[in-house]
C-alpha cells in the first residue's frame, strides 16, 4: 500500500508505541486520526486529527469514525486502515479480590476495543475505492510476546493478547474479499510508559533473563518501522509477527 496521502486511524496514538507509529506515518506524508482518551499533549499538525475517544464505548468510537471520514472527504486522503495501539497491562493474581475487575478492564480495552473499532471501521473501509496496488486497506492489531509466554500475574493480559493473535488469520480470511489485509505485531517490552511503570528490579530481570539480543528493550521507532513495512509490503497478511529481540520469558523472573 502506498502510505502517502492515505488516512490511518491509530488508537492509543497519543503516547508510547502508538505515538511512534503516528510520527512515522506523518513522516511518510500520511494523514492520521488519533483516537485516545487523553489528547492533551498531541502536537497539532495539518495532517493530524486528534479525537478524545474511549475505545471501550462504541458510541464514542462511532462518533470518532464519522468525524474521521468527514475529514477524509475534506482532505481528499481516503481511509487506508486502522492501527490498534490502545492497551493496558495491569498485573494481578487470580485469587486477588480485584481479579474480576482486572480481567474485565483488560479485556474491554485490549480485546473488545480492538474488535469493535475494527468492526465499526470496516463499514467505511469496504467502500474505499480500490487503490492501484489492488487493495483497499490494512488492519494492524497489536498482540504481545506475553501471548506466547506469560508470567504469573499476567492471565488477563495474556488472555487478551492471545485472543488478538488468534483473531488474525480468520479476520484476514474474512476481509480478503474486500481487499483488506490483517496483520498483527507482537512486541515484547519496549521503552514506553507501560514498561516504565514496572519496578526497576523487574525491568532488570527481564533484561538479564528474558531478552536474548540486543540486551535492551525495544525502541518505539522499531515498532513504527515495522508498522510501515507491514503497510507497504502487500504480501504480508494473516500473520502475527514477533518483535522481541529473541525474548523468551522464564517461568519466574
Amino acid at each position: 500500500m502506498k502510505i502517502e496521502n492515505r488516512t490511518f486511524i491509530v488508537s492509543g496514538g497519543a503516547s508510547g508505541l502508538g505515538l511512534a507509529a503516528v510520527n512515522e506515518l506523518l513522516r511518510s506524508n500520511a494523514f492520521v486520526s488519533i483516537l485516545d482518551k487523553d489528547i492533551t499533549n498531541v502536537t497539532p499538525s495539518p495532517r493530524l486529527l486528534a479525537l478524545k475517544t474511549d475505545i471501550t464505548k462504541n458510541d464514542e468510537i462511532s462518533i470518532a469514525l464519522e468525524r474521521t471520514v468527514t475529514w477524509t472527504q475534506k482532505t481528499g486522503a481516503p481511509l487506508g486502515g486502522v492501527i490498534h495501539c490502545a492497551g493496558i497491562g495491569v498485573p494481578g493474581l487470580m485469587n486477588n479480590v480485584n481479579a474480576s475487575q482486572v480481567w474485565d478492564a483488560t479485556v474491554s480495552v485490549n480485546l473488545s476495543g480492538t474488535f469493535h473499532l475494527t468492526q465499526l471501521a470496516m463499514k467505511y473501509l469496504v467502500d474505499v475505492p480500490m487503490s492501484e496496488d489492488g487493495e483497499r486497506g490494512v488492519i494492524i492489531m497489536v498482540s504481545s510476546s506475553v501471548a506466547y509466554e506469560g508470567l504469573v500475574g499476567q492471565v488477563a493480559y495474556a488472555g487478551s493478547k492471545g485472543a488478538i493473535r488468534s483473531m488474525t488469520l480468520p479476520m484476514a480470511r474474512e476481509m480478503a474479499k474486500y481487499a483488506v489485509r490483517v496483520v498483527t505485531i507482537a512486541p515484547s517490552s519496549f521503552t514506553t510508559p507501560m514498561t516504565d511503570s514496572l519496578r526497576s528490579n523487574t525491568k532488570q530481570a527481564l533484561l538479564d533473563k528474558a531478552v536474548v539480543f540486543p540486551k535492551r528493550f525495544g525502541h518505539p521507532s522499531e515498532f513504527a518501522h515495522t508498522v510501515k513495512w507491514v503497510l507497504e509490503c502487500g504480501y504480508v497478511n494473516g500473520e502475527s509477527i514477533k518483535l522481541t529481540g529473541g525474548t523468551r520469558t522464564p517461568v519466574k523472573l
